[in-house]
């Protein structure tokens, strides 16, 4: 068996863990010591019922199955003065670029559902009536592109990317998986996904856990713990 090391950064962890964990046993102990040894940043995808290894391989995971973002193409017009540095949220027209703001307009949302009513350029129909489809969006890079320089400008084509999850719109695709990193996933421990069974965990991550959690893993471990004066005491609990 592979001697194991305990660095002081992992000493320094693993005493902080006993502070707050007085009565931890073996397993989560030695979960708490692969967590840090591997950066391990576990998180749930509540949506899915799914734990990841990290927010990182959730992203790259999920973005294969086209579960995070959508790309989509709008028109921004710039035939108003509605939206300024004050706006937080607007509303928009996927057919002229027509724009109503939160803080310009008393009921932007009735706004807009009577505007995609009406609009010339709406030639969808769902059982021959316009339909009523339109984008909304709180991303600062989005709403900074609406704000008029000018007082008519014609629309123009913009490529932006709408959030799978909330539907929102967001100018990059970096605002979609930074919204969806802050919003959509729940940090775990590693002994938490370990204790749990409600969720299902990523194949490859669950692979990673097994191969931890093999004898001849833990035991250098647990020797390593007995050499350390500050440990010895808690090793020999565990062996009662």
């Amino acid at each position: 068996m592979a001697k194991v090391v305990i660095t002081e950064e992992q000493t320094s962890v693993l005493e902080n863990f006993f502070r707050e964990n007085p009565s931890a046993e073996l397993l989560n102990t030695y979960l708490c010591y692969i967590e840090t040894k591997y950066n391990i940043k576990p998180v749930l995808f509540l949506k899915e019922k799914m734990i990841y290894q990290s927010a990182d391989d959730a992203v790259r995971l999920l973005e294969k199955e086209d579960k995070i973002w959508h790309e989509a193409e709008i028109k921004i017009g710039f035939s108003n003065l509605n939206v300024n540095e004050q706006t937080k949220k607007i509303y928009i027209c996927p057919f002229t670029g027509k724009v109503f703001a939160d803080n310009t307009h008393p009921n932007p949302q009735d706004a807009i559902y009577d505007w995609v009513s009406k609009c010339p350029e709406n030639t969808e129909r769902v059982g021959g009536l316009r339909v009523k489809r339109f984008f909304i969006s709180e991303d600062p890079e989005m709403i900074k592109s609406y704000i008029s320089k000018v007082k008519y400008k014609a629309p123009i084509a913009k490529t932006v990317f709408s959030s799978v999850l909330s539907g929102k719109l967001f100018g990059t695709k970096e605002g979609v998986i930074k919204d969806f990193k802050e919003n959509y996933l729940k940090v775990l421990s590693l002994a938490e996904v370990q204790n749990q069974n409600k969720f299902q965990i990523e194949e490859h991550f669950l692979d990673f856990i097994q191969k931890q959690l093999n004898e001849e893993r833990v035991a250098p471990f647990v020797e390593a713990l007995a050499d350390m004066d500050q440990f010895r005491p808690r090793v020999e609990k565990w062996l009662e």
